[in-house]
C-alpha cells in the first residue's frame, strides 16, 4: 500500500494500536479496524467501560473517605475555640486540587481546538475532492456537448456545401466519425457521474457532528471553570451554602469527566486502528458505496508506480481522434476554401471548436491524474490521524486531571466546611468569636429584645 504524501502513522497511533482488545467474554479481538463487526464494537465499548470503572472506584473512595471523616472523627472538647490541627492543610490541598483543575481546563481547550482543526481539515479535503470530481464531470459534459453540436451544425453544413466533391465529402464524414468517437471516449472519463456517494454530504455530516461535539466540550470546560472559581470563592468567603452547592456541582462534573474520558478513549483507540492502515478500509468502503472498479479507486488512493492510470487508453484514443480531426480540417481548408467560399465559415468555426476542445482535453488530463485527489486523501488522513488524534489525547489528559482534581476537592470540601466559623445570630451578637467583633445590627437588637421580654414575662 502506498501512503499518502506527508502522512506516516505517528508513535501514538502505533502505541494505541498495539493495546490488547477483548470482547465482553474477554476473548482477544484483532486490532484491525472493523467497525461493523460485533466483536470489535464490544472491544471499543469495553474500553469506554474502563472509564465507568474509574468513576465507580472514585465514588467508592470518596464515600469511604467521607464516612470515615464523619463517623471516626474524635469528639472536640467542650468550649474549645481553636480549630482542629491540620485544618490549613485541608484547605490548601483543596485549593491545590482546584488549581490543577484549572490547568486541566487550559489543556482541554487546547485539545478541543486541535480536534476541531483536524475535523475541519478533513471537511476541507472532502470539499476540495468534490470540487475536482465535479469539475471533471462538467468539463467532460461540456466537451461532449461541444463536439455533438459541431457534428450537428458545422459538419452537416460543410457536407452540404461540399456535396459536389465526393472526396471532400468523404473527408468531412471522416472528421464526423472521429468527432463522434472522441465524444464517446471522453464521455467514459466522467467516472463519478451518477455515483450516490457525495463528498459534500459527508463533509456536511462531519461538520454537523463536530459543531455539537465542540460546543458540548466548551460547555463542560466552562462548567468546570465555574465550579473551580466559585469553590475558591466559597473557601475565601467561608460560605457554607456556596461550598455545599459547589460540592454537588463537583460531583456532577466528576461524572461528566469520567464519561467524556470513556468516549475519548474508545474514539482514540478506534481511530488508531483506522490510521495504522487506512488504505484497505477506505478502498473497500468506497467501492461498496460507489460501485466503482478497484482499478480506479486504487489509482487515486494509492497513486504509485505500481498502479497504472485506468483512463490512459481512453485519453490516448481521444487524443488521436482530435489530432485526426485537426489534420482533416487542415486538408479541407487547403482544398475547399479556394473552391467553395461558403465552406470558410463552418471550417473556421470547427477550428475554433477544436482548439477549445483540445484545451479542455489537456485540462482533463491534469484533473484525471491521481495527484490532486491523492493529495486530498492525504490531507484528510493527516487531519484525522494527526491533529484530531492529538486533540483527543489532550482531552483525555484534561478528563483525567479534572477527575482527579474533583475527587480531591470532594474529599476536602466537607473537612474545610467543618472548619468554618458558626454564623448563628447569637454568636455574632455576643462577639464570642475572637476574629469577629459584636454586631449591633437591627437583627441582633431585636433578638436581644425578644429574649429579655421572654425572661420578664409573668408565668401563667
Amino acid at each position: 500500500m502506498g501512503a499518502p504524501p506527508g502522512y506516516r502513522p505517528s508513535a501514538w497511533v502505533h502505541l494505541l494500536h498495539q493495546l490488547p482488545r477483548a470482547d465482553f467474554q474477554l476473548r482477544p479481538v484483532p486490532s484491525g479496524f472493523a467497525p461493523r463487526d460485533q466483536e470489535y464494537q464490544q472491544a471499543l465499548l469495553l474500553v469506554a467501560a474502563l472509564a465507568g470503572l474509574g468513576l465507580g472506584l472514585s465514588l467508592i473512595f470518596i464515600a469511604v473517605y467521607l464516612i470515615r471523616f464523619c463517623c471516626c472523627r474524635p469528639p472536640e472538647p467542650h468550649g474549645a475555640k481553636s480549630p482542629p490541627p491540620g485544618g490549613g492543610c485541608v484547605t490548601w490541598s483543596c485549593i491545590a486540587a482546584l488549581l490543577v483543575g484549572c490547568a486541566g481546563i487550559g489543556i482541554g481547550f487546547y485539545g478541543n481546538s486541535e480536534t476541531s482543526d483536524g475535523v475541519s481539515q478533513l471537511s476541507s479535503a472532502l470539499l476540495h475532492a468534490n470540487h475536482t470530481l465535479s469539475t471533471i464531470d462538467d468539463v467532460v459534459l461540456e466537451t461532449v456537448e461541444r463536439l455533438g453540436e459541431a457534428v450537428k451544425t458545422e459538419l452537416t453544413t460543410l457536407e452540404e456545401v461540399l456535396s459536389v466533391r465526393m472526396e471532400l465529402v468523404a473527408a468531412t464524414r471522416g472528421a464526423r466519425r472521429q468527432a463522434e468517437a472522441a465524444a464517446q471516449y471522453l464521455q467514459g472519463l466522467a467516472f463519478w457521474q451518477g455515483v450516490s456517494l457525495s463528498p459534500v454530504q459527508v463533509a456536511e455530516d462531519v461538520t454537523f457532528v463536530e459543531e455539537y461535539r465542540w460546543l458540548a466540550y466548551v460547555l463542560l470546560l466552562l462548567l468546570l471553570l465555574l465550579v473551580c472559581v466559585f469553590t475558591l470563592l466559597g473557601l475565601a468567603k467561608q460560605s457554607k451554602w456556596l461550598v455545599l452547592v459547589m460540592t454537588a456541582m463537583s460531583l456532577l462534573v466528576l461524572v461528566l469527566s469520567w464519561g467524556s474520558m470513556g468516549l475519548e478513549a474508545a474514539t482514540a483507540v478506534g481511530l488508531s486502528d483506522f490510521c495504522s492502515n487506512p488504505d484497505t478500509y477506505v478502498l473497500n468502503l468506497t467501492q461498496e458505496e460507489t460501485g466503482l472498479s478497484s482499478d480506479i479507486l486504487s489509482y487515486y488512493f494509492l497513486c504509485n508506480q505500481a498502479v497504472s492510470n485506468p483512463f490512459q487508453q481512453r485519453l490516448t484514443l481521444s487524443q488521436r481522434a482530435l489530432a485526426s480531426i485537426h489534420s482533416q480540417l487542415q486538408g479541407l481548408e487547403r482544398e475547399a476554401i479556394p473552391q467553395f467560399s461558403a465552406a470558410q465559415k463552418p471550417l473556421l468555426s470547427l477550428e475554433e471548436t477544436l482548439n477549445v476542445t483540445e484545451r479542455s482535453f489537456h485540462q482533463l488530463v491534469a484533473l484525471l491524474h491521481c495527484r490532486s485527489l491523492h493529495k486530498d486523501y492525504g490531507s484528510a488522513l493527516r487531519g484525522l490521524c494527526e491533529d484530531a488524534l492529538e486533540g483527543l489525547l489532550f482531552l483525555m489528559l484534561f478528563s483525567l486531571l479534572s477527575a482527579g482534581a474533583l475527587a480531591t476537592t470532594l474529599c476536602s470540601l466537607p473537612r474545610a466546611w467543618a472548619l468554618f466559623p458558626p454564623r448563628n445570630p447569637n454568636a455574632l451578637c455576643s462577639g464570642s468569636l475572637p476574629s469577629e467583633p459584636p454586631l449591633q445590627s437591627g437583627a441582633c437588637l431585636s433578638s436581644m429584645l425578644l429574649s429579655w421580654l421572654l425572661e420578664k414575662a409573668p408565668l401563667t
